[in-house]
This record gives C-alpha cells, structure tokens and sequence, in this order.
C-alpha cells in the first residue's frame, strides 16, 4: 500500500468516528441550510492572468515537518494581504498535522476563498467542508471512482462549492473530464512515490477543454516555473513547500508573480 492509499484509508477512518458523533443526515442537512455558494472558489481562477492558490500546511509525508511555528491565520493573512487568490488550507490530521479548527478560524478570517485540502474519500467530507465555510474541496482521481467523482460534483453543486479534480496522468485526465470537472489539477509530485516533474502540467495541459479551468499544483519553485507555465496556458498554481519554507512569504509570492 503507497503513502495515497494509506492517506485514504485514514480518511475513511475518520469519517466513521465523525458519524458516530454527528451523523450523515445532521451534517447534510445542516449544510443544505447554509445559503447556497457562489462558486467563488472557480471564479477566482477565471481572472485574466496566473492565479494564485496559496497554501497552508505545517507538515508532509515527503518532507516531515515544514513549519514548526505555524501561526496559520498570520500565514492566511499575509496571502491575502500579498495577492493570494485562493488559499489552500491542509484539514488531513496525521501525514499533514493538518485540522479542521485551521481552515474553521482562516474562514472566517479572510474574504478570498479557501479549499478545504484532504483526502475526500466520502460525500460526509464535502457537507463538512461546507459548514467549515470552504467555497471548494479537492477529488482526487486515483482514490475515487469516476462515478464517485461525478456524483461529488453534483453534491458540490447543490452547496454552490467546487471541486478541484485532481489527475496525475492522461487517464486520470480523461476520467475527470468525463465526470464534468470544471477545474482539474495536475499534480506534478506523483503521491505514490513523491517524484516530482513540473513538466507534467504543461505535458497533460492539451487535453483539457478550453471551458476547464487549469491548475498546476506543486513543485512550483521560481518565476521560472511561473513562466513556462504561463506560455502553457495554465490558469493558475497552487504553491504549498515553497511558500511555507519563505521568511517573508509576501515577498516570496511577489517574486514568484514576477514582480
């Protein structure tokens, strides 16, 4: 079993302890409540321009501990203040030391939109991320059936939150897109054994539809990488490691917009 499937099957672990405390149709009905969203998360990345998902994790299963001091509302604030479009905010507890009390407070604390990112393996995780206040939540294609995915797109669409499809590979790609994504990532860290090609996005950037939005998701380094994806045609980035790692992150991100 890979790092991934491990991921997952955590992931389903915990959803089964969260319905013992609050079940499926509490949750459900809870965020069916909630005033339907605006799709804020995908119109973000509609700008003309690269846009920018920035994102917030104290910890990985390739690189271990990344931030020790992790103020992560100081980290959601100075994205916004720098020109963030998006923030990504990791709520997966054990690999990421991530927590849903982190993307709950940067809800509510910023005004730019905010990916729940974990490992969504059931429709219980999108109706959570809803009440946390996400206006999206990451699929990833080679934990779900095309089916599932199609099924939690539909589910996102009667919240008014989007999904960010994600696809390492031209299958994966053919998959997403058959199951109606409108945003599809292309993750260029291969999470089976952590290889990293950021020519992946611009090598699967071809087979999507003009109408699906592009994003680019890690190993993204330098203005360089921005550069070349820009020609690409890729619409935006989301940026974890690099900006983690920066003392001044606003100026990390001024630098990467090539300011």
């Amino acid at each position: 079993m890979n790092i991934l499937d491990e991921l997952a099957e955590y992931a389903k672990v915990r959803v089964k302890e969260a319905k013992k405390l609050r079940p499926l149709d509490v949750v459900k009905t809870e965020a069916l409540s909630k005033p339907k969203g605006d799709f804020e998360f995908e119109k973000a990345l509609k700008k003309d321009g690269m846009s920018f998902i920035c994102e917030c994790k104290k910890a990985s299963p390739s690189k271990g501990i990344i931030a020790e001091e992790f103020d992560y509302l100081t980290i959601a604030k100075d994205y916004e203040a720098a020109g963030a479009d998006c923030i990504s905010v990791l709520t997966e507890p054990k690999w990421f030391l991530g927590s849903d009390q982190y993307l709950q407070e940067i809800t509510d604390d910023v005004s730019i939109p905010v990916i729940r990112k974990d490992f969504t393996v059931d429709e219980y995780m999108i109706y959570e991320a809803k009440l946390l206040g996400a206006k999206a939540v990451l699929l990833i294609c080679a934990i779900l059936t095309e089916e599932q995915i199609r099924e939690y797109i539909r589910i996102c669409d009667t919240l008014g939150i989007s999904a960010l499809v994600e696809a390492h590979d031209e299958a994966e790609i053919q998959m997403a897109v058959r199951a109606g994504a409108r945003v599809i990532g292309v993750n260029n860290r291969n999470l089976k054994d952590f290889s990293v090609d950021t020519s992946n996005s611009r090598r699967l950037r071809q087979m999507i539809p003009d109408d699906v939005v592009f994003v680019s998701e890690s190993g993204i380094k330098d203005a360089s990488d921005i550069k070349l994806l820009n020609e690409a045609k890729v619409d935006a980035v989301l940026i974890g490691e690099t900006l983690m790692k920066a003392q001044d992150k606003a100026a990390k991100l001024k630098e990467l917009r090539g300011n």
